[in-house]
């Protein structure tokens, strides 16, 4: 028997196909997928994995089989699958692994408009009726499968929400990582005043050339030197299912995440004044600071979609970002879209003069540790000898939103928090300088590693 308890995860179903996703589970899937959701029509697209099309194929045939009509909108990114789920108001589904290895696949569900379906919105639900094999009868009138390509509406659309028309000419470098930007990119470029210079813009999910996860920085080198070699004024990576993009400086340096949230929440702030803006916990203090400097209300969240779009839904958010290169827009119904966000970081760069480099040096204040790993035996254990060995410290502030952030007076600050799938526990370290960070990251990394924990790569 399949173990759902691993399939079935925080934010949606994954796993290595055949031996932990198959056909089978698909299609019990998108029985309860019409179960959960009570849809009699819903729509679906699939990433450019081998396994994808029999995925999707299945998927829909589980749909309809409990009554529901499938809007088969092909292949297309996540963002793509959440445009067609919210212009079209219906339950959406993508078939993806994102950046996991080309032997995975997975599911990804959302509510009509693009709301996320997480853990404590239904996911649990259709774990517990898939390992209780609790499968809907079929309908008495099974529903139908119509394809219906929406790419050039997805298109326009983002054009809509950012005008590029008046900027300057610019050379941009695309890293698909053979994932589904090399699909959109050109769709949503088309007509643009970009000179495109793609790199592995071939669809294909073995990822031949790297993994498509622009956080890992050995990821990045190719186009890193693809922006030198070209005289590229920025560089854009992004993720499989290209719902994360990444941006690299006019010199091959990679840009923060962080300075990304504020240059996009002050342009969205000069259109909406006083608007809430959402981060998360590890978003830099700069980035907070600029949403306050550009009249908005900053609102912390933890980290992850399903926390963000509550965030984003609860405060009437015009825009969230996230350290880890997610970013989510009021006017696209609240999800994650790494090509708007793109389009967004080219308008401010093509509006004015100066390089990259140099626009995103005024949202970029302090210095960071990047995210460091640390594998242990007991977590729960080890946040709270963490907070015991600072809670009472002077000019220490503690929380514990996600996992545990700690806060001195000087602008220090750090966060230690869970993986959702490893026995890993995540730092974040930010300082004023790098000389005040690395005393700082070191010493919390000795109490982390304290004799029952074991370091990690990463």
């Amino acid at each position: 028997m399949p173990d759902y308890s691993r399939l079935v995860k925080a934010y949606d179903i994954r796993g290595e196909v055949p031996s932990q996703l198959n056909t089978g589970i698909a299609a019990k899937a998108g029985a309860l997928f019409v179960r959960l959701t009570g849809a009699d029509r819903i729509v679906i697209a699939r990433d450019m994995r081998a396994t994808s099309p029999a995925l999707a194929a299945a998927f829909a045939a589980g749909a309809n089989a409990a009554g529901a009509d499938v809007i088969d909108a092909g292949l297309g990114s996540t963002d793509y699958l959440y445009y067609c789920s919210g212009s079209l108001d219906l339950p959406g589904v993508m078939i993806t692994a994102s950046h996991n290895p080309a032997r995975d696949n997975g599911i990804k569900l959302c509510r009509a408009g693009a709301a996320p379906i997480g853990e404590d919105t239904g996911l649990a639900e259709i774990r517990a009726w898939l390992e209780h094999d609790d499968i809907p009868a079929p309908a008495p009138v099974p529903g139908t499968t119509v394809r219906r390509d929406l790419l050039a509406q997805y298109a326009a659309h983002l054009n809509s929400l950012v005008d590029l028309g008046g900027i300057r000419r610019l050379k941009v470098a695309a890293d698909a990582g053979n994932g589904m930007a090399g699909h959109t990119v050109p769709a949503v470029f088309a007509g643009l005043p970009l000179d495109l210079v793609p790199l592995y813009f071939e669809l294909d999910g073995t990822f031949p050339h790297h993994e498509a996860n622009p956080l890992d920085p050995a990821n990045l080198r190719d186009l890193q030197d693809l922006v030198r070699r070209s005289g590229a004024d920025i560089g854009l990576a992004f993720d499989g299912d290209a719902d994360r993009c990444f941006f690299i400086d006019e010199t091959g340096e990679p840009v923060s995440p962080s300075a990304i949230v504020g240059l996009v929440a002050a342009r969205e702030l000069a259109r909406n004044p006083g608007s809430a803006i959402i981060h998360n916990v590890i978003t830099s203090a700069a980035a907070v600071e600029i949403i306050r400097e550009h009249g908005g209300t900053p609102v912390r969240s933890r980290v992850g979609h399903s926390f963000m779009k509550a965030q984003m839904a609860e405060h009437q958010a015009v825009f969230g970002g996230e350290h880890s290169g997610h970013y989510y827009f009021r006017d696209f119904w609240r999800a994650d879209t790494g090509m708007l966000t793109a389009l967004h970081v080219l308008a401010a760069l093509g509006e004015q003069d100066r390089p990259l480099s140099e626009l995103v040096a005024g949202y970029s204040r302090y210095a960071a540790s990047g995210e460091i790993n640390s594998r242990v035996t007991d977590i729960a254990g080890t946040l709270d000898a963490v907070e015991a060995a600072y809670r009472d410290r002077d000019g220490i502030t503690t929380d514990r939103l996600d996992g545990l952030t700690v806060a001195f007076a000087d602008g220090r600050w750090f966060n230690l928090r869970p993986s959702n799938t490893e026995p890993l526990l995540r730092l974040n370290v930010e300082a004023p300088d790098g000389s005040s960070l690395a005393p700082l990251r070191d010493e919390v990394l000795d109490v982390i590693r304290r004799p029952a924990a074991e370091p990690a790569a990463g």
